[in-house]
Formats: C-alpha cells, sequence, structure tokens
C-alpha cells in the first residue's frame, strides 16, 4: 500500500515535469525558425525634399596657424676678421649670444659670435662675401641704403667712415686690418723702396759707364743751352736802352721845332695887323689908314719853322721803324738759337739712348723698371682692398624688416654650422594642403573662413597654392607633388582677415573652408543622389506621387555644394519646392 502511493507520486512528478517542459518548449525558437518564419516588409520609396536655397561649394582643410613667410637664417661667412666657420687654421666661430625669439627692427644686433655683431638689415639680395674697400655690387648699394650713404654701389672711403660711425655708435668696433694685413702692407711697400733703390743703383751704374758718361754729359750741356735760349728769347726787351735814349732825343726835337713853328707864325701874325697913322687934335679924324710893311723876312722864317717841325717828325718816324727792324732780327736770331739748341739737344738725348741700349748695362735697368713696375701694381691693388671692412657674416640682409625671430637654432656655446635662426613677418598665415583633385579648384584672391578649436569663426583669404605656397624647402615631400596629376596633395597659404586675438592661437590646428564657387541667390536644390541619367544621357530626377507612384521629370544640373546639386526642370512648374525627390527605391 504503502509502495504504491510512492509510485503514484512519483508518476505524478514526472507529468507535471513533461507537461512544464511542452509547455516550454512550444514557446522556444532557434534563428533559423525566426529567420525562416520572418517575412520581407513591404519595399517603400526613400525621398527627401526639394527646396530653394542659396548653395556655396567649398573646400575643407585642416590648417595650422603660423607666422608668415618664415626665412631660415645662415651666416654668409665668417664673424670677425680671422678665423673660419669649421675653425680649421683659425679659432672657431662660436656663438656667445644667441638669437633671442620676439621682434626684429633694421640695425639691431640679431646674435653674436665670438663677442662680435651680426646685425640685421633690409635687403633682397642677402649677403655672399665680404665687403672690402674696393668692392662694387647691388651688395654694397644695400649697405650704403642702410648707413644712408650715397648710393654708389662702391665700397669707398665715405662707406668706411659710415661703417665706423654704425658700429661705432652700437658700442662695437669696426672691422680694421688685422695684424697679419699690416705685416703684409709693410712687406709691400718695403718691396716698392727696395725696386725703387735698386732701379736708382742700376741707373747710376749705367750712366757712370765710359761708353755713356760723355754723351750723358753733351746732353746735359744741351738741355742747359736749351734753357739758356729759351730764356734769352722770353726775357727779350722791345727795345734796347741805346734804343731809347736815341729816341727820347728825337722827340725832344720834335718839340722843340713845335715851338719855333708857333713863335714864327705869331711873329707873322702880329706883322700883318694894320697900324694907324697919327693925326691933329684939332681937325676931325679922318678914315683910318694903315702903311705897308714888309714881312717877307718873317713868312721865310716861319715856312722854315714848319719845314724844321716835319723834318724832326719824320726822323721820329724813320727811327721807330728802324727800331722795330732792328727788334725783329734780333727775336730771329734768337728764336734761331733756340732751335738750335733743340737740335743739339735732341741729337744729344738720341746718341745717349743709342748708347744705353747698346750697354751691358741696359738689360739690368730695363729689368729694374720692371720689378718697380711689380712692386707698386701689388701694392696698389692691395691698397684697394685695405681698410675698414665688413666680414660676411656680421650681417644678415633680410627682405622685409621689422620682423620676428620665431625660433632660435643655436644656443650660447655652439659653432656655427648652419641654420642659427628662422624668421618670418608679423602677419599670421594658415598652412595646409589639399588632394591634386580639389586644388585645381582653388585660385589665389578665393574668401575662406576659418574655425579655431573653440569655434570662433573668422575670415581669411586664398593666398597661394602649389610651390608658391611652401613655406620653406623643408616641407617639400613626398606626395605633395602638383605635377598635373590627380593624385598626391598640395600645398595651399591662406592669410586671415583680421589678426586680433590670434597671437595666442599660433601653432594651434584650424578648420578651413574655401569658397570656390556659390549660386547669385537662392535656387532648387535636391540632393545629388536624387539625379540620374537615363540611357539618352539626359539627367532626371523621380518626384514621388502618393501611392509610391513617381513622376521622372527631366532637369538641368548646376552647381554642386555639400552633396546638394541645383536643378532647373526642362518644364516650367514640373518641380518646385517643397516637391519629394526618390533618393532610393529601398
Amino acid at each position: 500500500m504503502r509502495r504504491s502511493r510512492v509510485l503514484a507520486l512519483v508518476m505524478a512528478g514526472v507529468l507535471v515535469i513533461a507537461g512544464v517542459g511542452w509547455a516550454v518548449g512550444s514557446r522556444l525558437r532557434s534563428p533559423a525558425d525566426e529567420a525562416s518564419a520572418r517575412r520581407a516588409p513591404k519595399p517603400s520609396l526613400v525621398t527627401a525634399p526639394a527646396e530653394r536655397r542659396k548653395l556655396t561649394s567649398t573646400v575643407t582643410v585642416s590648417g595650422t596657424l603660423t607666422y608668415g613667410s618664415p626665412l631660415p637664417v645662415t651666416l654668409a661667412g665668417t664673424v670677425g676678421g680671422s678665423g673660419i666657420a669649421t675653425g680649421a687654421g683659425g679659432t672657431p666661430q662660436r656663438v656667445t649670444t644667441a638669437p633671442r625669439p620676439g621682434p626684429i627692427r633694421a640695425g639691431q644686433v640679431l646674435m653674436q659670435v665670438n663677442g662680435r655683431p651680426v646685425f640685421a638689415l633690409e635687403g633682397k639680395k642677402p649677403m655672399y662675401r665680404p665687403l672690402v674697400p674696393g668692392t662694387e655690387g647691388d651688395d654694397v648699394k644695400q649697405l650704403q641704403r642702410a648707413l644712408r650713404v650715397k648710393g654708389t654701389g662702391v665700397f669707398d672711403a665715405a662707406t668706411m667712415a659710415a661703417v665706423k660711425r654704425w658700429y661705432a655708435k652700437r658700442g662695437y668696433k669696426a672691422q680694421e686690418p688685422d695684424l697679419e694685413s699690416r705685416k703684409t702692407l709693410q712687406q709691400l711697400q718695403q718691396a716698392v723702396r727696395s725696386a725703387q733703390e735698386t732701379l736708382a743703383a742700376d741707373r747710376k751704374a749705367l750712366d757712370e759707364g765710359l761708353d755713356v758718361r760723355p754723351l750723358r754729359l753733351r746732353r746735359d750741356n744741351a738741355r742747359r743751352d736749351l734753357r739758356s735760349a729759351q730764356e734769352a728769347l722770353k726775357e727779350a726787351p722791345e727795345i734796347t736802352p741805346e734804343q731809347d735814349t736815341q729816341l727820347a732825343a728825337l722827340r725832344r726835337a720834335v718839340r722843340a721845332a713845335e715851338e719855333q713853328s708857333l713863335a714864327a707864325e705869331q711873329a707873322l701874325a702880329e706883322a700883318r695887323k694894320p697900324v694907324p697913322t697919327p693925326t691933329s687934335t684939332t681937325t676931325p679924324a679922318p678914315a683910318p689908314t694903315s702903311s705897308p710893311v714888309d714881312t717877307s723876312l718873317l713868312e721865310m722864317k716861319a715856312a722854315n719853322a714848319r719845314q724844321d717841325l716835319d723834318d724832326a717828325q719824320q726822323a721820329v718816324t724813320a727811327y721807330e721803324e728802324q727800331v722795330r727792324i732792328e727788334r725783329g732780327k734780333r727775336l730771329e736770331e734768337l728764336r734761331k738759337a733756340v732751335r738750335t739748341a733743340k737740335e743739339a739737344e735732341a741729337t744729344a738725348a738720341q746718341e745717349l739712348s743709342r748708347a744705353r741700349k747698346v750697354s751691358p748695362l741696359r738689360m739690368k735697368v730695363a729689368h729694374s723698371k720692371a720689378n718697380l713696375a711689380d712692386a707698386n701694381t701689388v701694392l696698389a691693388e692691395y691698397r684697394k682692398t685695405y681698410g675698414v671692412s665688413v666680414p660676411a657674416g656680421e650681417i644678415v640682409f633680410l627682405p622685409a624688416l621689422p620682423a620676428r625671430i620665431d625660433k632660435a637654432e643655436v644656443k650660447p656655446g655652439d659653432t656655427i654650422e648652419g641654420k642659427v635662426a628662422t624668421v618670418t613677418s608679423s602677419a599670421f598665415a594658415v598652412t595646409g594642403s589639399v588632394d591634386a583633385k580639389e586644388a585645381k579648384l582653388l585660385r589665389p584672391g578665393q574668401e575662406a573662413d576659418m574655425e579655431t578649436m573653440d569655434g570662433t569663426q573668422l575670415p581669411a583669404t586664398l593666398t597661394a597654392t602649389g610651390e608658391e605656397a611652401r613655406l620653406t624647402p623643408a616641407e617639400s615631400g613626398e606626395g605633395e607633388k602638383d605635377d598635373g596629376s590627380d593624385t598626391g596633395s598640395v600645398p595651399i597659404l591662406l592669410t586671415p582677415g583680421s589678426a586680433k586675438g590670434l597671437k595666442s592661437l599660433v601653432g594651434s590646428p584650424m578648420t578651413v573652408r574655401i569658397s570656390v564657387g556659390s549660386t547669385e541667390g537662392e535656387v532648387l536644390a535636391v540632393p545629388v543622389s536624387a539625379v540620374v541619367t537615363s540611357a539618352d544621357g539626359q539627367p532626371r530626377v523621380r518626384v514621388a506621387l502618393d501611392g509610391d507612384r513617381i513622376r521622372e521629370v527631366e532637369v538641368r544640373t548646376g552647381l554642386t555644394a555639400d552633396g546638394d546639386v541645383e536643378v532647373t526642370p526642362m518644364r516650367a512648374g514640373e518641380l518646385k519646392e517643397g516637391d519629394r525627390v526618390v533618393v532610393s527605391d529601398a
């Protein structure tokens, strides 16, 4: 009895468990059962509305804000008058004061090397050589403009004086000739003096030779005779003392004859005057009567006096002519003496020259002359470059100043081996690169918007693309060549429209959107995926109607921007704002 009850209870438990299992199993399905039991939903169209709005096509660039026109700065040569940059054969070029990042003005000291200054000056042509006295070129003219000296383009005495004043005003001493240069000058001067002494000794030996000395004496005497003849001709008087005395006596005789002639004429005139006859006092006075006077003797005296005067005057004239003729003869004799002396001097000089040419000492004198000429030439050439100079490394010409030192590439104690600093302009710039395909859409002058990390929007302008946009040669790399293909990337350069607030953002990334085209106003636009091309090549859009019906509308496409495209229906009214166009069939 007890055993049968237990069996009944067991059977009841089994039945309960089996029922629960069946109930749970009937509700559970495998993934395959679920997939086979699932039905495909009814197909529907994906649409988007046609909208009227202004389209603007942009190229997006990830760029970096930096200072514009970076320029690597290197020294063109040594700083100071001795030593070379490598240190071979001289004192190494060691930085004593490094460039300090920040603004730099024209004439300011960029850095110091071995205690000597390196000045920054404005100029398009880079420094490439030391500027020494006599140097000519555009780099000299640049230096003269910076020193406010007349721009002759020649490193002359005025430029040397200006360089000395420039250095002194800034607390430095201009580069003077060093000890070695001064020794060289002294040696060249001594060489000239020695050559002069040698030539003088050789000439004396030649002149003292037995075959030359008599001829030299004859030439010297001929020269003295010539000088005497020339002086006699130059000092020849117009009239001799004897002639002057005789001429004075003749002129006195003329004056005496003039006095005698005048007295005779006066006596004759007095004799010819009428003489009245005396009458009684009681009788009336009769008419005056004259008695005849004999004047023949007086007339003869007057005539003789006039003749004497004529003779005296003719004597003066004749003697003056005689003096003139005699002076002419005397001068001709003196001139002949000069000509004779010249001929004698020329003959003596020719004989002396001929004797010197055939003398054994002549070749030695010729060599001495050549040596002296060479010594003078070398000295003159050296003097051209002797004096105050500007070593090649003590000036850095920058295209525009003021500017700013962006980065110092050396520190105190370093030796100069290459780039010492990077200088930029004070203006800001945004650098980046775009795909070659997008670069074909870009043109300098296009407007852009740049966005900072905090979302601030700022205007900008595209300045350059391609090689012109590369800030430094180091930026060129593989994959950045613009060779006309559609692969690779192309560098671009943009200029912010305002510098306000940008100083603290230098080095930070910028998102730039460059506008490459826009519609003049609002146009009808649909998603690019809504435009399909039929077999005849005509673009169309499909307009969704009620009940999943569609109507195809032929359109003309325009500007594409940000995934939308401008469309114009070929027949008016077939497509309007608000119509839903099919983007996808499912």
